[in-house]
């Protein structure tokens, strides 16, 4: 796995203004904003930022948040956790392990079979349909 290393102006170039507020400024979009947050369609879920493919279709669930949730990634060495101490909280952010890209944050009180609930957000992710 090569990592993908960009300067701010280089990613600022390449994202939307709010795809770099979130994913390289660590942001947040509004719950039931996302473009995913309620998608059912079957494909995978990849990065914005550099295209690794992060979630499939089928760990995906209703958690009711309005963020769009996953059970597990594909690959959880494709996925970096860090302490996120911000707004108060003891969170753990998850970020791609590729390129550093801040994607959410998972929490405890997901469905079986992992118990996990990996709350993304939209914008830092871009959708591939199965074909």
């Amino acid at each position: 796995m090569d990592k993908v290393i960009k300067t701010e102006a280089e990613w600022q170039a390449q994202l939307s203004p709010e795809a770099f507020y979130v994913t390289r400024q660590k942001g947040t979009e509004r719950a039931f904003t996302g473009q995913y947050w309620n998608t059912t369609q079957a494909g995978t879920y990849r990065c914005v930022c550099c295209g690794t493919a992060l979630f499939r279709s089928d760990t995906k669930f209703d958690a009711g948040c309005g963020w769009p949730s996953y059970f597990e990634p594909i690959d959880s060495n494709l996925i970096r956790e860090e302490q996120d101490t911000s707004h108060g909280m003891i969170r753990t952010e998850v970020m791609c392990a590729v390129c550093d890209a801040h994607l959410g944050h998972v929490f405890p009180d997901g469905p079986p079979p992992t118990g996990l609930r990996y709350c993304i957000n939209s914008l830092s992710l871009s959708f591939e349909p199965d074909a």
